[in-house]
């Protein structure tokens, strides 16, 4: 009995340090959104022709992207968190996800189209 507690406790043990990694994998891509928020704004119309006004909404909502990002990050975290408590399972919401993956995707074509463009 005392062997199968301890390989449940380790099993847990990875379970949390897996959900902390998947964490910090959000917290890297809403560093990167910021970045490209940065650069879509404020880098990319110094090197362009015309108003650099579209630029920088891009460049805003990217950096509105990361903020999700991280926040989204910080909810899943917790949710996982809960759920290991429980011996449970917290399956993502797809919803989110799917709604994440569209803007992101959106926001990468209209900066494709911005810099041909100009």
């Amino acid at each position: 009995m005392a062997g199968e507690s301890a390989e449940v406790r380790d099993a847990s043990r990875r379970t949390e340090l897996a959900s902390e990694r998947t964490y910090m994998a959000w917290v890297r891509g809403s560093l990167a959104a910021f970045a490209v928020g940065l650069g879509a704004g404020k880098l990319v119309p110094e090197l362009a022709a015309g108003p650099a006004w579209p630029f920088e909404a891009v460049g805003v909502a990217f950096v509105v992207l990361g903020v999700v990002f991280a926040a989204y990050g910080l909810v899943r975290h917790r949710n996982v968190a809960k759920a290991l408590t429980r011996g449970a399972h917290a399956p993502p919401d797809e919803r989110a996800l799917l709604g994440l993956t569209l803007v992101t995707a959106v926001l990468g074509l209209v900066t494709i189209v911005l810099v041909v463009a100009t």
